[in-house]
């Protein structure tokens, strides 16, 4: 861009012409910036940038034999600046006074090199705002195209679905293209799909396919082919499109959706986190428990390396000393619980760090959310069982013990498990009669399948060395019976220290 051109905005200004010229993504970069400008002083307005791009600037033509013309500045920028600089407004649209809005849709109106993407984007705008309901978003040549598509395409469906499809001159299927292309947030796509035309999902999404094998000759394949290119153009400068009007995440309101693409850039950024990056994260805390899921959809949470936990762990838990149970565990499952249940090998410093952040500040949803669903599945091994003890030593305190304790109480024991039952009651948590009881009849009713295991003879030796002043006459005569079936070198000990218990 023209220097000239740049020095007619102010500084704040810069930054969103800078931030709208960086590319595919320049529309929430400009948000972004908009966004702190605005925390370093509410009164910052986007006015005085409305006003600039607005204002008439001499356009010189490219021959001597035509006169000079004047056009709005806005005019002088290429394409993916106007693209960007529309999805821009739509994002911010509230905060903006409806009549700057209309004006600036005119200034481009009046580019003497239309683009068809600027065009449709800005009708689409007018649409919003109750302007313009009866133009089509396509442009006559697109119009065109389309009809001459439809005309090779008559007898593909049973019913000739795709002719009938191509040939209506209804504008619901554009308008629904367009409103999914202005909305924020938008997913990453690949550059060579196309965008659906109507609701035939399957058979929409082959149409680029069908094109290159259809028969109907090469006049048709080149006009079909330089259809594409337009509508490929016309997406390039959007590498994420959102998803259609039905996807849950129509349900978030535009500034929550602002904070989502905010935060996903700063995921996907190397650089450094600074207060204002971190305060983006307390969307989690206003958001209620459904918003949150959808959120953590948005961000792909769970395929996020595991290099990346601990720094959004600590960014998560920082705004507020307490996140609500319905959140924390939801942010528990994205980011950890299948990472974990993936394990097989100890896990990763980074994964540790994250897990213990969590787990020191949040230990109720994390017994809920991460231990117990681990304790639960089929294949829960070595690598999750030392996780997990390494959490329960370091984080819980006796009550979430006792809460974990209860949950292997419902499961079928495996040598993992037993590692864990192992330290959970080595820690010695205060017992209570009822759940001692609960406990021994587990140890008789699972005992006959670990006759050979070192491991449960060793939690049954804790059992009866540092609980025997709950073993009662009942649980000795059924514990005898369990270690009589021990085959281990610590069958002995197990003997003796039964017959230590003496009962009134």
């Amino acid at each position: 861009m023209d220097a000239g051109v740049l020095s007619r905005f102010d500084g704040q200004s810069k930054l969103l012409v800078r931030s709208l010229l960086s590319g595919a993504s320049g529309a929430h970069r400009a948000v972004g910036v908009f966004r702190r400008q605005q925390r370093a002083n509410p009164e910052m307005s986007l006015l005085n940038f409305i006003k600039t791009v607005c204002q008439d600037e001499v356009i010189c033509s490219d021959t001597e034999a035509q006169p000079l013309v004047v056009k709005p500045l806005v005019c002088q920028f290429p394409a993916l600046f106007k693209q960007n600089l529309l999805s821009f407004i739509y994002l911010v649209q509230p905060v903006l006074p409806q009549a700057s809005i209309l004006h600036l849709l005119k200034c481009l109106s009046l580019d003497p090199r239309p683009n068809p993407w600027v065009t449709a984007l800005v009708r689409q705008l007018e649409r919003n705002m109750g302007a313009h309901d009866e133009e089509p978003l396509y442009t006559p040549l697109c119009s065109q195209r389309l009809k001459e598509l439809s005309q090779c395409l008559v007898g593909v469906g049973e019913n000739g679905e795709w002719a009938k499809c191509f040939s209506r001159q209804t504008v619901g299927a554009e308008s629904q293209i367009a409103s999914s292309l202005l909305e924020p947030g938008m997913q990453r796509k690949r550059k060579s799909s196309f965008v659906a035309l109507d609701s035939d999902g399957e058979e929409t999404g082959q149409l680029s396919k069908r094109i290159k094998t259809d028969v109907c000759g090469s006049a048709f394949l080149d006009a079909a082919e330089q259809n594409a290119k337009d509508v490929i153009a016309a997406e390039a400068p959007a590498e994420d499109v959102q998803p259609g009007p039905d996807s849950p995440r129509d349900a978030l309101p535009e500034l929550i959706k602002v904070s989502v693409l905010q935060i996903k850039e700063l995921l996907e950024s190397q650089a450094e986190w600074d207060q204002s990056s971190i305060d983006e994260f307390k969307v989690l805390i206003e958001c209620d428990p459904g918003q949150v899921e959808i959120i953590c959809s948005m961000l792909r949470l769970p395929d996020l390396p595991e290099s990346a936990l601990p720094k959004l762990c600590s960014s998560i838990l920082a705004p507020s000393p307490d996140l609500s149970y319905s959140t924390a565990a939801t942010l528990i499952k994205s980011l950890l619980l299948e990472k974990v249940l993936s394990l097989s090998e100890p896990a990763s410093r980074c994964l540790v760090t994250a897990a213990t952040s969590i787990c020191s500040r949040c230990p109720r949803p994390m017994c809920h959310a991460l231990i117990g669903p681990v304790l639960e599945g089929k294949n829960i091994g070595n690598p999750q069982a030392e996780l997990l003890n390494r959490l329960i030593e370091s984080c819980l305190d006796s009550h979430y013990r006792l809460l974990v304790l209860q949950i292997t109480l419902k499961i079928s024991w495996s040598e993992p498990v037993l590692s864990i039952i192992h330290s959970l009651l080595d820690s010695k948590p205060d017992l209570s009669e009822e759940l001692f009881a609960q406990f021994s009849d587990q140890l008789v009713s699972q005992g006959p399948q670990f006759t050979k295991s070192v491991k449960f003879a060793k939690m049954m030796l804790t059992v009866l060395t540092k609980y025997s002043s709950h073993v009662t006459a009942a649980h000795k005569l059924s514990l005898h019976g369990t270690l009589m079936l021990n085959e281990t070198f610590l069958k002995k000990s197990l003997q003796a220290a039964l017959k230590r218990i003496s009962h009134m």
